[in-house]
């Protein structure tokens, strides 16, 4: 029969129904001698590699990252301990995971437990001791990368989850050789644990720093010395500033009294004018005293005429010639009486001036006030000008001795920095050398006595590979196999009823494994 075409195969595959379960075991029987090979093939070598494979030996290892060592850190800062954390970051972990993973502590573990040796051929052991005995300690370059790069597939490091442990385990089939190499690089990583988080050589750096600085300081306060012996000054800031304040106050003083000059002369001037406008004498006393004996005739006399009136007027009327004189006669009494009383007798007493007196003496006063205001002026501003120049040389050799106290003081505080810091250094170098570090070996590998490998396991996994590599086998060839199989097949693609189906048993084709219709020699 024809092979039919590409897009005819391609839409029955398409329409054709899903494989049920009898067409699988149809499927495993046409194929059980390609499954059965297969199958007994792989399970064999896995018992050949469960029995005659060697012992693996698996050595472990478990590091302790903790924060029981705050380090200081190599700073010129005087304060260089950083605050106390006791947390261990992931990060932290992983760093330390890297450094136990390090390309040069691999080597040192090769090159300690001479893996570079182990899985040379018979030759090259034998070159290899032949170089040794002649002489030659070299160590084969292309062996030791060979041995590292092996190493570092083989030795398995992560951290254990949840917890701050780093998980170290190496397999061999050498259980001395695998807890030879573990404790290898146990040595190896703490020593570039040391290395690394804390630089070599800082305790002679701070050392030899620190005598340097001492020298230093010793020779500034041997200048400092020097200049004070010299110069005659103990303290120029303080003398100058001693200085400084008795200027202050002798030209507070020399203000003052040129005020006071200013207020004498002004007082002077004024004393004067009051002087000359002031009278030498003055009136001390004013007595005013009437005429008693006067007065005394003038009422009686008044009197008299008014007595007399009265006795005219019992006789006369008062328009009778003699008792109108006698009232002219009372109006003139009475006249007198009051001209008497007007002008009383004045006695006046006079005496010197007071006035005068206290404004003549306070003149002379201020004008001898005044010349020893002078005088206390003139001397004030000489003793004032002597502290300003006192006071400026000092200020000029403050600068000097300021100079070399600074250089003092910077010289000590770096000698005292740098002696803090090597006695630091000396403790890290103490506990560096007591492996007190932040990393322990909370586990130390011990001789493996039971091997690793499981070969129960082994066999377990060869069957189910055995198996399932077998069945892919099987579905592959029916997938690549494109004959027909079944009438079923042939009507869905052809389109054609089929009459009838013969199976075919030439040799070298597939036997009839359908118990209906057998297998059809048809060829797609």
């Amino acid at each position: 029969m024809e092979q039919p075409n590409g897009s005819d195969y391609q839409e029955y595959s398409a329409h054709s129904p899903s494989p049920t379960a009898r067409d699988l075991i149809a499927m495993v029987f046409r194929r059980r001698r390609l499954m059965a090979l297969s199958f007994f093939g792989i399970l064999l070598g896995t018992v050949l590699v469960a029995v005659f494979a060697p012992n693996q030996y698996d050595a472990e290892m478990k590091i302790l990252v903790k924060r029981g060592r705050m380090d200081p850190v190599v700073t010129p800062e005087a304060t260089t301990m950083l605050p106390f954390d006791p947390v261990v970051t992931e990060e932290e972990l992983n760093s330390e995971m890297e450094l136990v993973k390090s390309r040069d502590l691999l080597e040192k573990v090769v090159l300690a437990c001479g893996l570079e040796n182990k899985g040379r051929s018979f030759l090259a052991s034998i070159l290899h001791s032949s170089a040794k005995s002649a002489g030659s300690n070299q160590n084969d370059p292309l062996a030791v990368a060979r041995a590292v790069n092996k190493l570092s597939k083989t030795l398995n490091v992560e951290v254990v989850k949840k917890t701050h442990l780093i998980s170290v385990d190496y397999n061999s089939t050498d259980p001395q050789l695998a807890a030879q190499v573990l404790n290898s690089v146990a040595n190896s990583y703490l020593d570039k644990h040391v290395t690394v988080h804390r630089p070599g050589g800082t305790f002679d750096f701070f050392q030899k720093a620190s005598e340097r600085y001492g020298q230093g300081l010793a020779d500034a306060e041997a200048r400092l010395m020097d200049f004070e012996h010299g110069s005659s000054v103990v303290s120029a800031q303080a003398e100058a500033t001693l200085a400084l304040q008795k200027y202050t106050e002798f030209d507070g003083s020399l203000k003052q009294t040129q005020a006071a000059i200013a207020e004498s002369e002004k007082r002077i001037a004024m004393l004067e004018q009051q002087q000359d406008t002031l009278p030498e004498r003055i009136t001390t006393q004013v007595r005013k005293s009437d005429d008693a004996f006067l007065l005394s005739q003038l009422q009686s006399s008044l009197l008299t005429l008014e007595l007399k009136r009265t006795e005219l007027l019992q006789k006369f009327e008062p328009t009778y010639r003699p008792v109108l004189e006698l009232d002219a006669q009372i109006a003139q009494s009475r006249e007198a009486i009051a001209k008497a009383e007007q002008d009383p007798l004045r006695d006046e007493t006079t005496d010197r001036n007071p006035t005068h007196e206290w404004a003549r003496e306070e003149l002379a006063k201020a004008k001898a006030d005044l010349a020893g205001l002078q005088a206390r002026a003139a001397a004030t501003a000489v003793a004032a000008r002597a502290y300003q120049d006192q006071a400026r040389s000092l200020g000029q050799l403050q600068v000097t001795q300021d100079d070399l106290i600074r250089n003092v003081k910077l010289t000590e505080d770096n000698y005292l920095l740098y002696v803090r810091k090597e006695e630091e250094s000396r403790i890290s170098d103490a506990l560096d050398r007591g492996k007190i570090l932040n990393v322990v070996i909370a586990d130390a590998p011990t001789v493996p006595a039971l091997p690793s490998n499981k070969r129960g396991l082994t066999l377990i996994l060869g069957l189910l590979l055995a198996t399932i590599t077998s069945l892919g086998l099987v579905f592959g060839s029916e997938y690549l196999d494109q004959t027909f199989r079944t009438p079923d097949e042939v009507a869905n693609v052809l389109n054609i009823p089929v009459l009838a189906a013969m199976p075919q048993n030439a040799k070298g084709k597939r036997a009839n494994v359908s118990e209906k219709y057998g297998t059809l020699g048809l060829e797609r």
